[in-house]
């Protein structure tokens, strides 16, 4: 048994405020969404080997009813980049949670949350401090 590849699904209340997060800051590219009404219910963003897919509540509710009383936020995702500078440059005026360090695993990193309410570490191996 191979396991190919792994894409979170982030339940947000609105996705719209999240797309700006991901494509403006940070240079991802949407490569599909689905509407919900007058806003989206669905949307994936890629970028290089980086997929993430955001879902609404009330798409939740339509699609999978079960899984829609779950709690929106709360997920946390880890990213390797090649420039932590870069990333925090592009994140400027984002709330951090955890500032910039350098981790017991060799890790330069830095927590932000993004606007559906989840922590997105973004780490740098090989760097000092």
């Amino acid at each position: 048994m191979a396991m190919k590849k792994l894409t979170p699904v982030l339940l947000v209340e609105a996705i719209e405020p999240c797309l700006a997060f991901w494509t403006e800051r940070l240079g991802f590219e949407v490569t599909g969404s689905v509407p919900e009404g007058e806003a989206l219910g669905f949307a994936m963003l890629r970028r290089d080997a980086v997929e993430i897919m955001y879902q609404t509540r009330a798409s939740m509710a339509g699609d999978v009813p079960a899984l829609a009383d779950r709690p929106a936020g709360g997920a946390f995702l880890f990213v390797e980049v090649d420039d932590i500078d870069a990333v925090e440059a592009a994140l400027e005026g984002v709330e951090t949670v955890v500032p910039r360090r350098t981790t017991f695993y060799g890790a330069t990193e830095v927590s932000v949350l993004e606007p559906g309410g989840n922590v997105v570490t973004f780490a740098e191996f090989g760097r000092e401090g």
